[in-house]
């Protein structure tokens, strides 16, 4: 199993937690990003930058991740792309996408797309909180107890 992260958008919180469960299960974590970020020392921890470009590092996350991996994002469709390759997928708020709840995400995602444009809501996402951290925390851990057992 595999960890991989869409680093972009991933709160640092996220990131760090993500770090502490990896070294607790010896796993490797992969940062995927369009931008240089900030990798801690570990060397089972790796950066790849991918070139500039419309959903690169989405693209890249889609292509090499494998079923059975874990990837960190937020972002709906590239997550939907996952889940169709047996990919587990959360969001750092602890959110797990999954085949029976991602026709309904999408649909939201949409419609908020759809209200956006048209002026009717903002877009301002809420701060991470406390809450989300915890949430992320027992949401990963779970899901990785869960994936480690199925690869056994």
């Amino acid at each position: 199993m595999h960890i991989w992260i869409d680093a972009d958008a991933c709160p640092k919180v996220a990131k760090e937690l993500t770090y502490k469960f990896a070294k607790q299960r010896n796993l490797t974590v992969t940062l995927v990003a369009g931008q240089g970020q900030v990798k801690p020392m570990f060397n089972w921890v790796k950066l790849i930058v991918v070139p500039t470009g419309m959903d690169a590092a989405d693209n890249y996350l889609v292509e090499h991740s494998q079923a059975g991996d874990l990837v960190i994002c937020s972002d709906i469709p590239q997550a939907d792309r996952l889940i169709k390759q047996q990919v587990a997928v959360l969001d750092p708020k602890g959110r797990e996408f999954t085949i029976d709840n991602m026709a309904n995400k999408l649909a939201m995602r949409n419609l908020f797309t759809e209200l956006r444009d048209l002026g009717q809501i903002n877009s301002q996402q809420a701060s991470y909180s406390d809450k989300d951290k915890q949430a992320f925390a027992n949401a990963l851990d779970r899901l990785l107890t869960k994936l480690s057992k199925l690869t056994k």
